[in-house]
């Protein structure tokens, strides 16, 4: 048992899940050759010898995958840019128009775990295309659903979710194997540019393509075009990079996938992930109750201030308000998402914490300055939408950041299953049922006061402004990420350094005294 090649694996008895490796070359007690505990950080001829893929070629499909990303939140938030043009479609209520959201963040919520599970063991990049191809189609057929389908359009849009949930939780996990250290961090940034720039660019589309057409069904005929050039560009330009590679010693051994609930087990024992996930949960809640409602209460509130005649049955809306909330989430996502990454990359060499601490800033800073739109909107339209500005730049500042914790917490060959579990996680706290729920609230609000235009801007207004009470509890649950973000990211990087290794449920091991305290150590070694 002395000698380095036949040491058993030992594990400490106050941590008997995980444990180093004595013997193994960088640990105290080493009898082997010295190696770093940090993993190595490669340059360009590092990782395009591990990846087989140029430097140029890497950045490329960081393009294409940024590209998707961008037409997966356009067309997701196309159907707000012309919500009030469906409301009087299909006749429907405040609460029944939140249900068309919280249909397809259900669905996306629910398959998201299937497509990490495959996204873990199988090819990726076919499995993105069929997803998208899928999504594409079913996007073109919800544009043809005639106004005493209501029905339909919700089930359709519950099949979007499909596609989404084929390409959100595996295209991150592209990039970490395809980059490392601040380079991740950059091209992670770019890949999540496309979320706030997207969403407004659906708001745009949506309100602008209604306007040329005359009918809001040609909005959602828009996306899927662009999807088969999606399709197209995925298969011709995306390659399947190693898993894990260039995070690993070029002497360590290759990562095995392991059963998916010893994946599931070792993500729920591990705090900083969790604990992000909460919090990215409220970011989820509130973007997800913004997005959906924030045109709607915009116009509202002209309305109430006689800027805008209100939308009677049979008139086309107003649809100014899509397009400007169009444009200032645009610009608020490009400036929060960058300024989130930078300042958080100059205080990491400082203060391990910055990731955590800089989301916890953001989302913390962002509900005051939310409520205050809210608060606002009576009185100057234009106060409403600075107060907006200000608060989705904060509110954005998570966005690349939360994904760049997650990949360095968790261990490659669980990466896509993370990534599933902390979207049913967010959607299902979040914007799953934050849109419905704030539509509930509203129209249940509206009983109680008089019919009038007044009470339909109350409504709205008094139920979004839970969206500012959700922001400070995610910004506490990101504070409690910070105290354990350091001892989880040193696990994960021993982890995929063959340094420390997980105990299974079956591993028979018995405690034996070594110097001076209980060790865990195999059956099998204490009988050779």
């Amino acid at each position: 048992m002395a000698g380095s090649d036949t040491a058993p694996f030992l594990s400490q008895a106050d941590d008997p899940d995980d444990g180093p490796v004595p013997g193994t070359s960088g640990l105290p007690g080493s009898t082997g050759n010295p190696k770093s505990e940090e993993p190595e950080v490669l340059d360009r001829e590092g990782l395009q010898c591990i990846t087989g893929l140029s430097p140029g070629h890497s950045a490329l499909i960081v393009g294409v995958l940024c590209y998707i990303n961008l037409l997966n939140y356009m067309d997701r938030f196309t159907v707000a840019g012309v919500l009030p043009d469906i409301e009087q479609f299909f006749d429907i209520g405040d609460s029944s128009s939140g249900l068309i959201q919280t249909v397809f963040i259900s669905s996306y919520m629910v398959l998201a775990p299937v497509f990490g599970y495959l996204g873990d063991r199988y090819n990726r990049k076919y499995l993105m295309c069929g997803g998208i191809a899928f999504w594409s189609l079913v996007t073109l057929g919800s544009s043809f659903i005639p106004r005493e389908r209501f029905w339909l359009l919700l089930l359709t849009r519950g099949l979007v979710g499909v596609g989404e949930a084929s390409y959100s939780t595996i295209a991150p996990t592209l990039i970490a194997d395809l980059f490392v250290a601040d380079q991740r961090s950059r091209m992670l940034s770019v890949f999540y540019f496309a979320i706030p720039v997207g969403s407004g660019l659906g708001y745009i589309a949506g309100s602008k393509v209604k306007d040329v057409a005359g009918d809001w069904h040609w909005a959602l005929r828009v996306t899927p075009g662009l999807g088969v050039v999606a399709v197209l560009l995925l298969f011709l330009i995306v390659r399947e990079p190693p898993r894990g590679a260039v995070e690993r010693h070029s002497d360590s051994p290759p990562l095995n996938p392991t059963s998916w609930w010893a994946d599931l087990r070792a993500l729920a024992r591990n705090p900083s992930f969790i604990l992000s996930s909460l919090g990215f949960t409220a970011v989820a809640f509130v973007t997800g109750s913004l997005a959906l409602w924030a045109p709607a209460f915009l116009l509202r509130s002209r309305v109430v201030l006689g800027e805008t005649p209100p939308c009677l049955p049979g008139d086309s809306c107003s649809s100014s308000d899509s397009l400007i909330f169009g444009f200032i989430t645009c610009l608020t996502g490009v400036l929060g998402v960058g300024l989130g990454v930078e300042i958080s990359r100059q205080l990491r060499r400082s203060n391990p914490r910055a990731d955590p601490l800089v989301c916890a800033a953001g989302l913390l800073g962002s509900a005051p300055f939310l409520f205050l739109s809210l608060a606002c909107a009576r009185g100057s339209i234009v106060a409403t939408y600075i107060f907006i500005f200000i608060g989705e730049t904060l509110l954005s500042m998570n966005w690349a950041i939360v994904a760049d914790i997650l990949l360095y917490v968790v261990i490659p060959t669980r990466r896509s299953t993370a990534e599933a579990f902390q979207i049913v996680l967010s959607h299902l706290l979040g914007d799953a049922g934050s849109p419905y729920l704030i539509g509930l609230i509203s129209d249940r609000l509206r009983r109680s006061w008089p019919p009038s235009f007044l009470s339909e801007f109350r409504a709205l207004q008094f139920s979004l402004m839970l969206c500012a009470f959700v922001g400070a509890l995610g910004g506490a649950a990101f504070l409690g990420t910070a105290i354990f973000i350091e001892g989880d990211r040193r696990r994960a990087q021993l982890h995929m350094q063959g340094l420390l290794r997980e105990a299974g449920p079956t591993d028979d091991r018995i405690v034996v005294p070594q110097r001076g305290r209980s060790t865990r150590v195999p059956v099998a070694s204490v009988l050779i």
